[in-house]
C-alpha cells in the first residue's frame, strides 16, 4: 500500500502531455480477440486496469508484448472462453470480452463483475442487447453463460432508466461484427471512447457507421485483418489537469489532447471564470482569483461528464459563492465530499445534489480515497490546501492516471509517493 504526501500552496506552470484514453484502450484490447492477426496499438496508457485487461487477454490465449505504451497483441487461437472471477473482480471493464468471444467463438463464460463503490452498475442492457442478436444467456454461480448457434443482425434498443450505456453499446457492437445482416443500435452511446472503438473496428475491416451519434449501424460478416492503430487521448485526464490549473490559479498548457472532446468541461470552466485557449491538439487554461460559483448538471456526452464531477467539486470548494452539483448517473458518487470536508470544504449532500459553499482556504489533512475520480479530487484539493495532505488508498488513482504525481511534480507541485 502507498500514499501521496502533498505540500500545498505551490503555483503550477509548464506543459503536460496527456496519455491515451483508458476507456478506449480497455474495450479495444478486448476487440483484438475478434481477429487472429497481429494488432499493434500505440498510445496505450500503462495503468493497473490496462495490465489487468492484458492479463485477461493472455488468459484467453493471446500473445502480448507491452513496452513504452506500444501494445502488440495477437490471438491466433482462443484457448479458453472463460473470464474468471479472479480477474474480472479487479476491473468491471473485463466484461468487454463477452461480446468479442461471442462473435469469434459463439460461446463465452464471463464472471459477473460484482459491486462498485460509486453505485449500482447493472449489466442488464448488455444482456438485453446480446439476446436481441440471438445469444442464449443464463446466469449461474456468478457467471454469465452465453451461447449462440447463429448471430442475426437486428434493431437493438439500449434505452435504460438513465439513458443508454457505453459498455452495452460496445459489447453489442463487438458481437454484431459477426452477425448476419445489419444491426442497428439505437439509442447508442456517443461518447468519444465508443467512437474510438468503432473506428478501430473499421480499421480491422468491419463495416460500421454512425459512430459518434445515437444510431450505430453494423453490417456483419466481414473477415477481420491486422492493424496498426493509435488510441485517442484521455479526455478525463485532460480535464483533470485543466481543473488543476483553475484550482491553483495557475496557467497550464495541456498538449496531445482533443479539445473537441472536452466541450462540456471547458465551457463550464469558462463559465466559472477561468480562461481557456484552444488549438488543434492543445488547450491552455488559466485560473484566477475572480472565479465565481456555478451549477453543474451531470449528463451523458456531450454534457458534463460524471467522471469530472468529483474534480469540479474540489474546485468549487475554493470558489466564492454557492454552487450546486446534481449527479444523475451514479448514486454514490459524492463519496469524496466527506473527505473534502475534512480539509475544510463546506459541502451539504441532499440525495443526488451537492451544495458547495466556497471557502477562503482548505487545510491539509489525512484523507482516504474511495474510488478513481475521488482520488483525483483529493489530490487537486491537496495542491491548494495549507500545510500537508496525506492521501491513502491511492491504488484507486493508479487505475486511471498514468504517472500522475510525476506529471504534477514536473509542473511544480510538491507531491511524493510514499509507502504506508
Amino acid at each position: 500500500m502507498e500514499r501521496f504526501v502533498i505540500e500545498g500552496g505551490k503555483n503550477l506552470s509548464g506543459e503536460v502531455t496527456i496519455s491515451g484514453a483508458k476507456n478506449s484502450a480497455l474495450p479495444i484490447i478486448a476487440a483484438v480477440l475478434l481477429t487472429d492477426k497481429e494488432v499493434v496499438l500505440e498510445n496505450v496508457p500503462d495503468l493497473i486496469d490496462v495490465r489487468t485487461m492484458i492479463e485477461l487477454a493472455k488468459h484467453l490465449g493471446a500473445h502480448v508484448e507491452f513496452n513504452n505504451n506500444i501494445l502488440k497483441i495477437q490471438a491466433r487461437k482462443i484457448s479458453k472462453i472463460t473470464a474468471p472471477y479472479e480477474i474480472v473482480r479487479r476491473m468491471r471493464a473485463s466484461y468487454y470480452v463477452l461480446g468479442a468471444l461471442i462473435a469469434r467463438e459463439r460461446e463465452a463464460k464471463v464472471s459477473l463483475p460484482g459491486g462498485c463503490a460509486i453505485g449500482p452498475r447493472p449489466i442488464d442492457l448488455h444482456i438485453k442487447g446480446l439476446k436481441t442478436l440471438g445469444v442464449d444467456i443464463e446466469i449461474e454461480d456468478g457467471y454469465i453463460n452465453a451461447r449462440a448457434k447463429k448471430l442475426k443482425g437486428r434493431e437493438v434498443n439500449l434505452q435504460g432508466p438513465k439513458g443508454t450505456s457505453v459498455g452495452a453499446t460496445i459489447n453489442v457492437m463487438l458481437a454484431a461484427t459477426q452477425a448476419t445482416g445489419q444491426t442497428i443500435i439505437s439509442p447508442a452511446a456517443c461518447e468519444p471512447e465508443v467512437e474510438d472503438v468503432a473506428n478501430f473496428l473499421c480499421h480491422l475491416g468491419f463495416d460500421i457507421s454512425g459512430q459518434g451519434t445515437h444510431t450505430i449501424i453494423v453490417k456483419g460478416g466481414c473477415a477481420p485483418s491486422g492493424v496498426h492503430y493509435t488510441i485517442i487521448p484521455d479526455r478525463i485526464e485532460a480535464g483533470t489537469f485543466a481543473i488543476a490549473a483553475a484550482i491553483t490559479r495557475s496557467t497550464l498548457s495541456i498538449s496531445d489532447c482533443r479539445p473537441d472532446h472536452l466541450t462540456g468541461i471547458l465551457e463550464k470552466l469558462e463559465e466559472i471564470g477561468a480562461t481557456v485557449e484552444k488549438s488543434e491538439n492543445k488547450i491552455v487554461v488559466t485560473g484566477n482569483h475572480q472565479m465565481r460559483a456555478t451549477n453543474i448538471f451531470v449528463a451523458s456526452y456531450p454534457g458534463f461528464p460524471t467522471d469530472m464531477q468529483a474534480q469540479c467539486m474540489a474546485l468549487l470548494s475554493t470558489v466564492p459563492g454557492t454552487s450546486i452539483i446534481k449527479e444523475t448517473i451514479f448514486e454514490n458518487r459524492f463519496m469524496q465530499a466527506l473527505e473534502l470536508m475534512r480539509m475544510g470544504a463546506d459541502i451539504t449532500i441532499e440525495g443526488d445534489t451537492a451544495v458547495i459553499k466556497g471557502v477562503q482556504r482548505l487545510s491539509g489533512a489525512a484523507v482516504m480515497a474511495s474510488d478513481l475520480r475521488a482520488s483525483a479530487s483529493l489530490v487537486l484539493a491537496g495542491l491548494v490546501a495549507d500545510g500537508e495532505t496525506v492521501i491513502r488508498r491511492i491504488y484507486h488513482l493508479d487505475r486511471g492516471y498514468e504517472k500522475f504525481e510525476v506529471k504534477l511534480s514536473l509542473l511544480g507541485a510538491r507531491i511524493k509517493r510514499r509507502p504506508e
